[in-house]
């Protein structure tokens, strides 16, 4: 499913166009995919629904949907503020089709606009579409605003006649949903800037591919659920600068590895997470639980000696390498330790809650510059192949790092190559901050450009959370996962995606590979755990045990 510019956009419906499939025949399929959504998100039979149209081809599409809602069962009024309606074949086919129509311009109109407010059960925004990136003024910004009051005050919450304390009155039909067509009115298909009249959706069905505005900030708080609709449109008719593209259930159906009724522990791998202090217990408790239900064949905890009781009796399926300790944190010994228990490891996490203290930094240092019985290398170099082949002991596995381990790493000029190629690196905007020794605001103002340019740059496979969590290859490649959920803004997340992530780099995935599909069923586990708790109560514990249905779900069971 591929992520698009708004002039990307317009040259895949001109090649379409030159290859026989009409502008004519995209909006009507636009217009019925538009009403499928809509059909399939809400029960509307019987339901009355407004449509707004505006004077573009996005006000065409919505002429076109309201035909298809009116044949499903709904009762649908089209309202046209302004477009020109002569020889207009889809305003023309409403009447056969039994559809109200309105028009601002009437003496009634705007009366029966405010009746349609109230009483809609679903609205539709099909004002502006994409390319637009003007302010919204004049009429358009009115019907908006008007639009905008009237929703608000009906999703209030009010005291009833006889008032109830302890409950709060909500209207058994709390509404009206809001459904954009392709792009809520006002977002910038090409940014994500947001003019202060859009109207946010609930749900909103793009046409044919993602646009970039849908995933970058502030565009995800206005977009609401997004829905892609088939458009008729193939592969062949975008232009070749298109690569980026979202992760989909059967992308990462694709990635994930066979279940074969032969296997055993060995054939899923072995996972070693290096964990913990005594001030962040939980981030190895969250890390290990997610790593064995990742489906990995063993997970093996590395934590300090002195919370190593606190994690058995909380992960009885891990075993464990206690390490030596100084003050509750991992010490600079424990390097020349793992350094022996590394032979069969597949792959190893290193970073939740190790904490930034000073024995635990010379701790990461020593085990990323040597081998086993090798004296401690100076931070920042890179043995050579030659060289590293020389010393005893076994090379370190594939490495996912996250939290503590990425700011201690930050710290350091050229801390790249210090770590084997491709690992990956899981950071936060502020963590993508400092190890670029950039602001966050300079990150997130350039997300997906900063995630390509520094994979390449670093040699390592980057997965930048947030809304939209953006994962990306040295290779080039870049994937934009699906979700823009704030339940997953809670203490712990993070280390639940480390060892979800850990867990499928051990049994196999590729680095790139890895990264995207435990960042998609975690984030797959946060909408699961959304819908089950509530956006404001969701844990990070509560993920672990959604995972599972997760993973079910992406391999259709």
């Amino acid at each position: 499913m591929y992520i698009v510019t708004t002039s990307q956009m317009q040259a895949a419906e001109k090649a379409a166009d030159a290859a026989g499939l009409s502008y004519e025949q995209l909006m009507e399929n636009a217009g019925h995919a538009v009403a499928e959504a809509i059909a399939g998100q809400f029960d509307i039979t019987g339901v009355r629904l407004l449509v707004l149209v505006g004077p573009g081809n996005n006000g065409g599409d919505g002429l076109v949907a309201a035909r298809y809602l009116s044949q499903a069962g709904a009762t649908v009024t089209v309202y046209v503020g302004k477009r020109r309606l002569e020889g207009d074949k889809n305003w023309a086919l409403l009447d056969a089709a039994g559809v109200e129509k309105v028009l601002g311009s009437d003496p009634d109109g705007p009366a029966r606009l405010e009746h349609l407010l109230q009483e809609s059960g679903v609205i539709v925004d099909a004002l502006l579409g994409s390319g637009v990136s003007r302010p919204i003024e004049g009429d358009l910004a009115e019907l908006l605003d008007k639009v905008k009051a009237a929703v608000s005050e009906r999703r209030m919450i009010t005291d009833g006649p006889l008032v109830e304390p302890a409950q709060p009155v909500v209207d058994p039909e709390f509404g009206p949903a809001i459904v954009a067509v392709d792009v809520p009115s006002g977002l910038n298909t090409d940014t994500g800037a947001v003019d202060p009249r859009t109207l946010p959706a609930d749900l909103t069905v793009t046409l044919a591919a993602v646009k970039r505005g849908h995933i970058l900030l502030p565009g995800p708080e206005v977009v609401g659920q997004l829905v892609v609709g088939d458009i008729g449109l193939a592969d062949s008719h975008y232009p070749e600068d298109v690569t980026l593209e979202m992760a989909t259930p059967a992308k990462v159906a694709a990635l994930l590895p066979s279940r074969p009724v032969s296997a055993h522990k060995g054939t899923f791998g072995t996972a070693l997470l290096v964990t913990g202090s005594m001030s962040y217990t939980g981030a190895a408790i969250l890390a290990g639980q997610a790593a064995t239900r990742s489906g990995v064949g063993l997970v093996t905890l590395a934590p300090p000696q002195a919370i190593h009781p606190i994690l058995a009796s909380r992960l009885a399926e891990a075993t464990y390498i206690p390490l030596p300790h100084a003050e509750g944190a991992i010490a600079p010994e424990a390097a020349r330790l793992l350094y022996t228990k590394l032979e069969g490891i597949d792959a190893m996490l290193i970073g939740p809650g190790l904490t930034q203290a000073a024995p635990t930094v010379a701790f990461l240092k020593e085990l990323l510059s040597g081998k086993a019985g090798a004296p401690p290398r100076a931070f920042g170099f890179r043995p050579s192949e030659s060289e590293s082949s020389e010393k005893e002991g076994q090379p370190l596995p594939p490495l996912v790092l996250d939290a503590d381990a990425l700011n201690i790493l930050a710290g350091h000029t050229q801390w790249w190559q210090m770590l084997p190629a491709e690992s990956i690196l899981t950071p936060h905007p502020g963590e993508m901050a400092r190890l670029m020794g950039s602001t966050i605001q300079a990150v997130q103002s350039r997300r997906l450009e900063l995630a390509g340019e520094m994979a390449a740059q670093w040699g390592q496979v980057i997965l930048l959370k947030g809304a939209h969590t953006v994962v990306a290859g040295p290779d080039g490649r870049m994937m934009v996962l699906p979700f823009a959920n704030p339940a997953l803004a809670k203490a712990g997340s993070g280390d639940v995606l480390a060892g979800t992530i850990v867990g499928l780099r051990a049994q196999g995935l590729g680095p790139f590979e890895a990264a995207v599909a435990g960042g998609y069923l975690h984030g797959l586990a946060g909408e699961l755990a959304r819908e089950s708790v509530g956006l404001t109560s969701v844990v990070a514990g509560d993920l672990i045990g959604f995972l599972p249905m997760a993973i079910r779900a992406v391999y259709g069971q």
